[in-house]
């Protein structure tokens, strides 16, 4: 059989042979076997032919998997396995994508980090498990990590804290409890939490209030004077509100 005519379609060729069949390839293997107008194909060139284009189709399949977005090397070799290539075709394809600079988990590495701290709430903790679970070297991983300015985690945790806050139904201790659970298991540092909370200023006098003229109108017509005082203080503290708080506002 010889080549009539070589035509592109998309990102392929279709190369058309005397018997009036056709073979559907790519450009590295016109160029690999060398395949030009009336070059003869025998039944051996066929099957590598067919063979490289199997091996293609999965490596531009697995390009475009990775220009999506960046991949560490492990969900690459999930991707290939899905695949079902030869061990052979699959040490090639790895071989070739980190020769084309496709596969670099230090790159993964530093993109991840780069989107986690300014696309999501979560903190550093959180985003080194999560790079641990894409096998990504202990090395890198501590190493790009302390390259992140720890200022601007906590800038970012201030607003987190901050909004928390203003949308809670919580208070007091409760309210303290709640948020900086939240956050650990966000991946942000304990100490850094209990330092910005700290010294961020929460007004409760407005809730307080309110919760004291509900509990006042509820309990005064079963409780007198001091009793009535202390069921209010501690109906008041289960809330979540501090002793301090309560005092405070009992005492204005």
């Amino acid at each position: 059989m010889k080549i009539e005519k070589i035509k592109k379609t998309g990102k392929k060729y279709k190369i058309l042979l005397s018997d009036g069949s056709e073979i559907k390839t790519y450009d590295d293997v016109i160029l690999n076997y060398g395949l030009l107008y009336h070059k003869n194909i025998d039944s051996d060139l066929l099957n590598k032919i067919n063979n490289d284009n199997n091996y293609y189709e999965i490596y531009y399949k697995t390009v475009n998997y990775i220009t999506k977005r960046l991949r560490s090397e492990k969900e690459i070799n999930e991707y290939i396995d899905k695949n079902k290539v030869t061990n052979k075709d699959k040490e090639k394809l790895v071989k070739k994508l980190k020769e084309d600079n496709l596969i670099n988990d230090l790159n993964f590495a530093k993109a991840y980090i780069a989107d986690k701290i300014n696309l999501s709430n979560i903190g550093l903790d959180k985003i080194r498990n999560d790079l641990l679970m894409h096998n990504i070297s202990v090395e890198i991983i501590d190493s790009e990590l302390a390259k992140v300015d720890n200022n601007l985690i906590k800038e970012k945790l201030k607003k987190l804290i901050a909004k928390k806050i203003k949308n809670s139904k919580y208070t007091g201790y409760k309210l303290k409890f709640k948020i900086v659970n939240e956050l650990i298991n966000l991946g942000y540092d304990k100490d850094d939490i209990l330092e910005i909370y700290d010294n961020i200023s929460v007004d409760n006098t407005e809730n307080i209030k309110k919760e004291y003229d509900k509990l006042y109108k509820k309990l005064s017509n079963k409780y007198q004077n001091k009793d009535l005082e202390r069921m209010i203080k501690s109906k008041l503290y289960n809330r979540g509100f501090s002793i301090e708080e309560i005092n405070k506002f009992i005492e204005n």
